[in-house]
C-alpha cells in the first residue's frame, strides 16, 4: 500500500534544495524560460514523460501499472511577481525587481517532489496521474493557454494548492462551492479639454470628471447590486498629467472588481460604461471604458472537495479547516468547466526575526519550508484516492 506521508519525507531536502534554485531565479507571467528548461532537465532525470507547452508551462504524465483507470490532473502555478525581494534569505531572488512572493515556486517545488514520488510507485497504481506545471497565474493567461493546448484531455478530477503565510502550519483549507472571486481589471479614459488653472471655465476639468466616477463606482456596490452577494471595487492606479496650474485634459484610472457571482459578471461591461459615461457626461467629458477578466469566479466541485478533505484528514487529521471565500482570485478557476476540480489552502506561516507575518505579494513574505512535506503528501493521497473514487 502506498504511504503519501513517507513518500514525501523521503523527498523533502530533495523539495527545498529544487525550491531554493527556483526562488533564485524568478521569471515573470509568460517569461518563464529558464523555470520551464529546469522542470523538463528534471523530469528527464526522473525518466518520467512530458510535453512542453507554449510558450512556457510542462505537462507530464504518469501511467499506472495496474492498468487503465481514472485521470487526475495536479496543478502547481510557476510564475513570480515584479516585486523587489526584501527578505535577506542566503537563497533570496538574483534578480532585481522580480520575487517569488507569492509562493509559485514552493508549488512548482512540491509539485516536483508528487512527481518524484509517482514515478517511484507508477507500477502500484491503476489510471494516469497528470501533472500541470503551469506558467502566468498572475495575468490570467496560464490556465487558459494549457486548457487551449488540451492539458484536460482525458481528466476526470483536477486538484490544486495555493501556499498562504495567513495560515498556520500544519494546518490544509478548503470548501465546497465559490473560494475564490473572480478578478476583473477595468481601464477608464476620462477626456476633457485642458486650460490655465486660473480660467477652469475654458476647459473640461477631466480631473473633477474622473474623480467623480471614482466616487460613482463606490455607490455602484452599495446601490446597483443586491448587498447579499459580495462585491468589491477597487481604483487602484489614477493618472492626470499636467502640473499645478494647467486643467488637465485626461484622467487615466485602472482598477479591479471582485464578485462571487457569475450572474453579476455578465452585467459589469454595461454597467461600467453607463456610469462612466454619465458621470463624465454631466461634466461634459466623454469616457473610454475597457473590461478585461482576469479569473473566473473559482468554485470547488462537492465531489472533488470531499475527495479532497478525505485525503487532507489522512495527511493533518484534526487540522483540515472550511475556507472562508476570499475576494482574491485564482485562474484555477477556468479547469473547473472542463472536470471536476478542488482547490487547497497550504498553511506555511512563518513570522521573520522580529516575529512579523508578512501576506503574500510582500518582499518581505516568508515560507515554512516544512509545509512542503505536507503539500507534497497531499498532493500524492488526493490523487491516490480521486483515482478509486
Amino acid at each position: 500500500m502506498i504511504n503519501a506521508k513517507e513518500l514525501a519525507h523521503s523527498v523533502q531536502d530533495y523539495v527545498v534544495a529544487y525550491r531554493r534554485e527556483i526562488h533564485r531565479h524568478p521569471e515573470l507571467s509568460m517569461q518563464e524560460f529558464r523555470t520551464t528548461d529546469r522542470i523538463c532537465e528534471e523530469l528527464d532525470k526522473m525518466g518520467v514523460s512530458y510535453r512542453r507547452m507554449k510558450p512556457t508551462g510542462v505537462l507530464a504524465e504518469i501511467k499506472g501499472g495496474k492498468g487503465e483507470g481514472k485521470t487526475v490532473l495536479l496543478r502547481g502555478d510557476i510564475d513570480a511577481l515584479p516585486v523587489q525581494e526584501e527578505t535577506g534569505l542566503e537563497f533570496a531572488s538574483e534578480e532585481p525587481g522580480k520575487m517569488h512572493a507569492c509562493g509559485h515556486d514552493t508549488h512548482n517545488a512540491m509539485l516536483m517532489g508528487a512527481v518524484k514520488c509517482f514515478q517511484q510507485v507508477k507500477d502500484e497504481f491503476a489510471g494516469t496521474v497528470k501533472f500541470i506545471f503551469q506558467p502566468s497565474e498572475e495575468t490570467g493567461e496560464g490556465a487558459k493557454a494549457m486548457i487551449a493546448d488540451g492539458c484536460l484531455e482525458g481528466v476526470d478530477y483536477v486538484y490544486g494548492t495555493h501556499i498562504a503565510s495567513s495560515v498556520p502550519l500544519g494546518h490544509v483549507e478548503a470548501c465546497a462551492g465559490p473560494m475564490h472571486a473572480s478578478a476583473f481589471w477595468f481601464k477608464i479614459k476620462i477626456t476633457g479639454l485642458s486650460s490655465h488653472g486660473a480660467d477652469p471655465y475654458h476647459g473640461r476639468d477631466a480631473a473633477v470628471a474622473g474623480s467623480a466616477v471614482v466616487m460613482a463606482l463606490q455607490d455602484m456596490v452599495a446601490r446597483e447590486y443586491n448587498p447579499m452577494d459580495p462585491m468589491v471595487v477597487t481604483v487602484g492606479d489614477i493618472h492626470a498629467p499636467g502640473r499645478f496650474n494647467i486643467i488637465p485634459g485626461e484622467y487615466r484610472m485602472e482598477g479591479t472588481i471582485r464578485t462571487f457571482s457569475r450572474e453579476i459578471n455578465a452585467t459589469l461591461e454595461d454597467t461600467l460604461n453607463r456610469i462612466a459615461k454619465g458621470v463624465a457626461g454631466a461634466y461634459r467629458c466623454e469616457a473610454e471604458v475597457e473590461l478585461i477578466e482576469v479569473a473566473e469566479v473559482n468554485i470547488n466541485d462537492p465531489e472533488a472537495y470531499e475527495i479532497g478533505r478525505k485525503a487532507a484528514e489522512k495527511i493533518v487529521p484534526g487540522c483540515v479547516d472550511v475556507a472562508k471565500p476570499q475576494m482574491g482570485g485564482e485562474d484555477f478557476a477556468y479547469y473547473s468547466a472542463y472536470a471536476k476540480t478542488n482547490f487547497f489552502t497550504l498553511g506555511a506561516m512563518m513570522p521573520d526575526k522580529d516575529g512579523k507575518v508578512y501576506s503574500m505579494h510582500n518582499g518581505h513574505v516568508l515560507f515554512d519550508e516544512s509545509a512542503f512535506e505536507i503539500g507534497v503528501a497531499l498532493y500524492i493521497q488526493v490523487a491516490l484516492d480521486a483515482l478509486e473514487a
